[in-house]
């Protein structure tokens, strides 16, 4: 009975505890319903692929619901043990309730657009094996404490928005096999902590803010296949260490600030495939051990300062197919040798100082795809075997010394996308079929010993959009139908020895912008065919033996804004309509034998005479009027008649009427000047000031010198400067506003006045949508007056920190914009202007906005042209608190000094601080000010303009992007500022991607958001 009793009771308890263990069951499986359902509700599910997460109404009952839900895997017993909600479009933020989901050991959530703080409560998930939310706009730090994750292997969190510092305990989560935080705004050193993860397989930090030197201790990471560290600002070297990384596979340390001497420990590492050191400050030279990383398939030691030459060894890596090493200080010859490299594809070797042939073997026995030795002092013929393969696309040898003659077997190279040449030796004749390949799409071969012939096939191509034969000695005419490829948009020939009449072949023409054949020996008419040539922007055909009329239809091309028919015999009359070309913005008719009045409508109101010069039959406009230089031919046709008067007799007469006139004059102007010294001088003074103005266009004028000289007044002016007034002149009849700048400057200095009037000139052809555009300028014997468009909103000063701050410029958008604006003019100056322009005075004083608050740079009036590279000026000249501060022991002008003068403009934008603000203190400008904030580790966010960033989390972020990028314009060494190119291609990485007015009602997150890829900003920021 008793043990009866006693199996009851045994029963009774195992019942009991199955019962109390299916409750806490239920409980869970409850809790982890209202755990997802949370998720839901917290997240904005645009496309409804959530719409399944929903309780069943239909009356079944099923312990797990949830486990049928999209992206929801449960584990055997119920509870959910993976959750991929990844490429969703998702938004909103993740709830804090997925801490409930204690069993989660996969978490994937990529690839959305969820714009929050990732909770802290994640890591509390402490069964977590694997975690994925990159590829979204997580703000804030990322949480803390997953270092007591014990079975988390892989942890990625790149291309978000995450700040601080990289957590120190992720040390501790030991079973970390890959740990990928790339793309995001990290900022301190590498944690000594990293050392502990020795099941590390792959480390990606870069893309963030980091600094400091790399640890040594991460060449403890024994197993590490791939370490990725690029775009950050790490200083040092780097460590001998990592030469104990034995099964590293791929190393990139791109784009910093690493130096010292590449390590030669890096050559024991056998398993190494990849390494990418370009863009740093690395010096010395490159270590011989390098060619014994046998497995080495990529190499680019890119823009460094290395030295020396290229060790013969690297002919030892036979894996090579990327060998990089442009942009250094490299010298001596290229290793005969690398032409053997078997898988060699690109080599790019471009501005260095190697001199020597190529190796004659190139491209015999590889698969050559790439080659780009540009800008070196090679010499020596171009190896015939290059394209041997049947891959080159790319061959670019320009500004060398090469000789000899082009290479007949590329004419067979159907791959050839690019053929540049050009400023080098080459003689013979160009190779028939190398202008017919099928994909060839630049023939660069100007400036050249080339001779000959140009091809007939040539013609045959469609593919070619860009020819250059200048300045050779090619012969004959221009082949038929040369100006008729489909997809041609420049042709140049200028310069040569071409004879013939120009092809009148242009029906076919619906591409070509620009047409160059000036300079050669062409003869016959102007084909009027030209005229269907739509699209042509610039046609230049001065300089040869055309004659006949100019054709009236050239007066219909509703896009040519530069022609040029100088030095030729053209006849006739310019067409009656030809100032009313459009687009026309330059014209040069100077020296030819037309004849006739000129044009008086649109662009001949105002024409610079001197673009006319060389035309004794044509008169009126801004030549002598019609009439004077009629009476004065008819008086000489009369002259010649009267026969009965001995030509002695009239010379006779002539000369002593001439005699006793000067005879009177001079005794004259000797009384008076004996008698009133003086009074001669004051008048000579004065008659000299009051030298008639003379109106000098750029472009078609309605108004005339009379209307600008009456609105000089005082009443007008709308600023002042340090080169000169500004007024605002309007003209009624028709009504048109511009700005006058009349320059201040002694009378006196006419060198500096021909000087400026040169620098005015060039000036003048400045055509750039954020540079002001200088309409024309008059000019007398002391003064100098600028007409320039007027800006309807003035300066960026004014609105940054005059009587309308506070009312215009209140959003970060139109703030970016305007940063964008100019640094897109600086560009242009900077690159697109031959020679280059180097602005020396830019600042928020000079940046003037139209109507739209779009930037445009002006006042020109210290720019020089960057003729010489090395030049210097005789003194320090700008604006104080924008002047470099190499500018004044240099004295050197280079882009440099104008990046810093930006940044300078971007501290403002961002800060709304002024460049010498009082708060700063005595003695600081806003560069020391904002850098001391920087260096004191307080939050940047605090020198933020508080009217445009709020606390609005998200336009904080955005402005301190460019916050960041106005610090690195700004560094002290020029060589440490970032080029114009890089700065726009950063700016335009930093694009506002949300709206920049914080509005939580009305928050709508941009779509098109920018993900972690290679481009300096990541870096540089």
């Amino acid at each position: 009975m008793q043990a009866h009793i006693n199996q009851l009771f045994f029963f009774f308890c195992c019942f009991n505890g199955l019962s109390l263990l299916f409750a806490e069951g239920v409980q869970t499986a409850s809790e982890e319903l209202s755990a997802l359902k949370s998720i839901k509700k917290n997240l904005i599910d645009s496309l409804g692929r959530l719409s399944d997460w929903q309780e069943s109404t239909n009356g079944t009952s099923n312990g797990s619901p949830h486990c049928n839900w999209t992206g929801v895997w449960c584990n055997s017993k119920g509870f959910v043990e993976r959750l991929d909600l990844s490429n969703m479009n998702l938004s909103g933020q993740i709830s804090e309730d997925i801490q409930h989901l204690t069993s989660l050991s996969s978490l994937n959530i990529c690839c959305n657009e969820i714009t929050s703080y990732l909770p802290k409560t994640l890591s509390n998930l402490i069964s977590l094996v694997s975690i994925d939310v990159s590829q979204n706009n997580f703000t804030g730090t990322f949480p803390v404490g997953f270092g007591a994750a014990k079975w988390l292997a892989t942890l990625n969190a790149s291309s978000n928005n995450f700040v601080g510092f990289l957590p120190e305990d992720l040390g501790y989560a030991t079973s970390l096999e890959r740990l990928d935080f790339r793309g995001s705004f990290f900022e301190g050193s590498i944690p000594m902590s990293f050392k502990n993860l020795q099941k590390l397989k792959f480390l990606g930090l870069s893309g963030n803010n980091l600094t400091g030197r790399l640890p040594r201790e991460l060449g403890q990471l024994a197993m590490v296949e791939t370490i990725i560290l690029g775009y950050n600002e790490f200083e040092g070297p780097i460590p001998a260490e990592f030469g104990n990384l034995s099964n590293l596979r791929y190393l990139d340390m791109a784009v910093g600030r690493l130096g010292g001497q590449i390590p030669a420990e890096l050559g024991k590492l056998q398993k190494l495939t990849t390494v990418y050191l370009y863009k740093n400050d690395f010096v010395g030279k490159i270590p011989p051990e390098v060619g014994n990383i046998t497995s080495l398939v990529y190499l680019d030691l890119s823009d460094n300062r290395l030295s020396g030459e290229i060790p013969s060894e690297l002919a030892g890596l036979e894996n090579l197919k990327l060998l990089n090493l442009m942009c250094n200080k490299l010298t001596g010859s290229i290793p005969t040798q690398l032409g053997e490299l078997p898988n060699l594809e690109v080599l790019e070797l471009w501005k260095n100082s190697f001199a020597g042939p190529l190796p004659a073997n190139l491209g015999k026995n590889s698969p050559l795809q790439w080659l780009d030795v540009s800008s070196n002092s090679l010499s020596g013929e171009i190896p015939p075997s290059l394209c041997n393969s049947r891959n080159l696309t790319k061959l670019i040898l320009f500004n060398n010394s090469f000789s000899g003659p082009i290479p007949i077997g590329l004419t067979k190279c159907h791959s050839l996308v690019r053929v540049r040449i050009q400023n080098n030796l080459i003689s013979g004749t160009v190779p028939a079929g190398l202008g017919n390949l099928p994909q060839l799409q630049r023939l660069e071969l100007e400036n050249n010993n080339l001779s000959g012939e140009i091809p007939d096939d040539i013609s045959l191509s469609e593919s070619l959009s860009f020819i250059d034969f200048s300045s050779n000695h090619f012969k004959s005419s221009l082949p038929d139908n040369v100006l008729s490829i489909p997809n041609l948009q420049t042709f140049k020939a200028s310069n040569n020895n071409l004879s013939g009449h120009i092809p009148d072949q242009f029906q076919g023409c619906p591409s070509l912008s620009v047409l160059d054949l000036s300079c050669n020996y062409l003869s016959g008419q102007i084909p009027q065919s030209i005229a269907s040539c739509e699209k042509l922007v610039s046609l230049n055909l001065r300089g040869n033996q055309l004659s006949g009329e100019i054709p009236h239809a050239i007066t219909t091309m509703p896009t040519l804004a530069i022609l040029d028919l100088s030095n030729n015999s053209l006849t006739g009359q310019i067409p009656e309509n030809f100032g009313s070309l459009p687009a026309l913005e330059m014209l040069n008719l100077s020296y030819n034998n037309l004849e006739g009045p000129v044009p008086t409508n649109g662009m001949f109101a105002n024409i610079n005479p001197n673009d006319l010069i060389g035309n004794v039959g044509l008169c009126g406009g801004t030549l002598p009027l019609c009439s004077q230089r009629h009476d004065k031919a008819s008086g000489q046709l009369r002259n010649s008649h009267v026969n009965h008067i001995p030509i002695g007799s009239v010379i006779g007469i002539s000369a002593t009427i001439a005699l006793a006139i000067a005879f009177l004059v001079v005794r004259t102007i000797y009384r008076r000047w004996y008698l009133y010294s003086s009074f001669i001088e004051d008048w000579l003074s004065r008659n000299k000031k009051e030298w008639p103005w003379r109106l000098v266009a750029f472009q078609r004028l309605s108004f005339t010198s009379t209307d600008i000289l009456a609105c000089i007044k005082e009443s007008n002016v709308i600023g002042t400067g340090g080169t000169g007034i500004v007024y605002k002149a309007e003209i009624q009849r028709p009504h048109t506003v511009v700005a006058v700048k009349k320059l201040l400057r002694s009378y006196t200095d006419v060198e500096a006045g021909d000087n400026m009037l040169a620098e005015v000139n060039l000036l003048g052809r400045l055509r750039h949508r954020n540079i002001v555009r200088l309409l024309g300028y008059l000019h007398n014997e002391s003064d100098v007056m600028i007409i320039y468009e007027y800006m309807s909103n003035g300066n960026l000063w004014a609105a940054l920190h005059g009587k309308r701050v506070g009312k215009i410029l209140v959003d970060w958008v139109s703030r970016y914009n305007i940063a964008v604006g100019v640094a897109q003019g600086l560009a242009y100056l900077h690159y697109d202007c031959h020679p280059p322009v180097i602005h020396r005075d830019v600042k928020s004083n000079n940046i003037l906005l139209d109507t739209n608050f779009e930037a445009r740079i002006a006042d020109f009036g210290l720019a020089r042209m960057m003729l010489d590279k090395n030049k210097t000026v005789s003194k320090v000249a700008g604006s104080y608190g924008y002047i470099a501060p190499e500018y004044g022991y240099t004295l050197k002008v280079d882009e440099k000094s104008d990046i810093y003068s930006f940044g300078v403009v971007l501290l403002e934008l961002a800060t709304g601080k002024m460049p010498l603000d009082p708060s700063f203190g005595e003695s600081v400008d806003i560069v020391e000010w904002a850098r001391r904030k920087n260096r004191d580790n307080r939050s940047l966010e605090d020198v933020l303009d508080p009217n445009v960033a709020g606390q609005c989390k998200h336009v904080q972020e955005e402005m301190l992007l460019v916050l960041r990028i106005a610090l690195l314009c700004t560094t002290k060494l020029p060589k440490d500022r970032p080029s114009t190119r890089d700065l726009l291609t950063m700016l335009i990485e930093a694009k506002p991607r949300r709206k920049s007015i914080c509005n939580n009602s009305e928050y709508n997150p941009n779509i098109d958001r920018p993900i972690y890829s290679a481009l300096p900003v990541i870096g540089l920021l």
